[in-house]
């Protein structure tokens, strides 16, 4: 009995099992890649950000001048910014792995650097401001102690003007019948001058051939009598010269000009050998009198 052919026996090997690794490691490295696309970009818009915060607390701290506590408030709120970013990007360095994570730890470390350096910046325009207030703090009390000073010191010229004013003489002129203040001394002249009524002119006047300018008038000296303290003096005014003879010290001498309706006054205060010594006083208002004269 014949016996067929034994077949050939054929071992099938099992299916090879998954390459789990390569896609792991795939997943990984688009991960970092991610990571690093994503701090790449999350730096470069801190760094916008922080150019344009930078920009503001510059701006503010022009400003702090106008208002300090403003500028302050926002440049608080700029670091306080700056921090909440400084520990996103912390939490973000401890989630990167490998050289993503130390570069961003670098990064980390050069924003904590930038966000000392704005504190010291804050500080110092903080310091600056104080220190400013308290200069013109000081400087406002120094000007403040001056005004007060010279307030006292008008006060007290005023109080010895008004003192000099009261002990001034009365006279009645000779041509209007008001009477008017007369100086007898320099002290009661610079009284007179300050109350700024009239316009006053002193003289000093020696007995000569021609005629001395004083104002607008000419007056020449003809004769002194030292003990009698008389004199006689000839004014001359629009073309026109009157002779005032035996006139005393301090009595007011009234002539009109042409310029003024009320009359100009000649005050000699003392007399010496072949000279007076006095002052001549003219209206402020110059505003014509038709045909009058000395």
């Amino acid at each position: 009995m014949s016996s067929s052919p034994q077949q050939p026996t054929y071992i099938i090997p099992p299916p090879a099992s998954p390459n789990w690794r390569m896609p792991v490691l795939a997943g990984v490295l688009i991960a970092l890649a991610a990571t690093n696309i994503y701090l790449f970009m999350q730096l470069r818009q801190l760094r916008t950000d922080q150019g344009a915060e930078i920009t503001k607390l510059r701006d503010g701290l022009t400003a702090l001048k106008v208002d300090s506590s403003e500028a302050v408030q926002r440049s608080r709120r700029s670091v306080e910014t700056l921090q909440s970013q400084l520990e996103a990007q912390r939490r973000a360095a401890d989630r990167a792995v490998g050289q993503a994570k130390v570069d961003a730890q670098k990064r980390v470390e050069a924003l904590q650097s930038r966000v000392a350096d704005e504190q010291a910046a804050q500080q110092q325009a903080i310091s600056a401001v104080k220190q400013t207030a308290d200069t013109a703090t000081v400087k406002l009390n120094d000007v403040s102690t001056d005004v007060g000073n010279v307030k006292t010191d008008v006060q007290t010229t005023k109080g010895q003007l008004q003192d000099t004013i009261a002990n001034l003489k009365r006279a009645t002129g000779e041509l209007d019948s008001h009477s008017s203040l007369i100086a007898t001394n320099g002290k009661e002249l610079q009284a007179l001058k300050d109350l700024g009524e009239r316009n006053y002119s002193e003289f000093t006047i020696s007995k000569a051939k021609q005629a001395t300018r004083v104002g607008e008038v000419m007056i020449e000296l003809k004769k002194v009598d030292i003990k009698r303290n008389k004199f006689t003096i000839a004014v001359t005014v629009d073309d026109k010269t009157v002779e005032k003879k035996d006139r005393t010290i301090n009595e007011p001498i009234q002539f009109y000009t042409s310029k003024a309706h009320q009359p100009d006054e000649i005050v000699v205060n003392s007399v010496g050998k072949n000279q007076i010594v006095g002052y001549l006083a003219s209206p402020k208002v110059q505003n014509g009198r038709p045909g009058a004269g000395a």
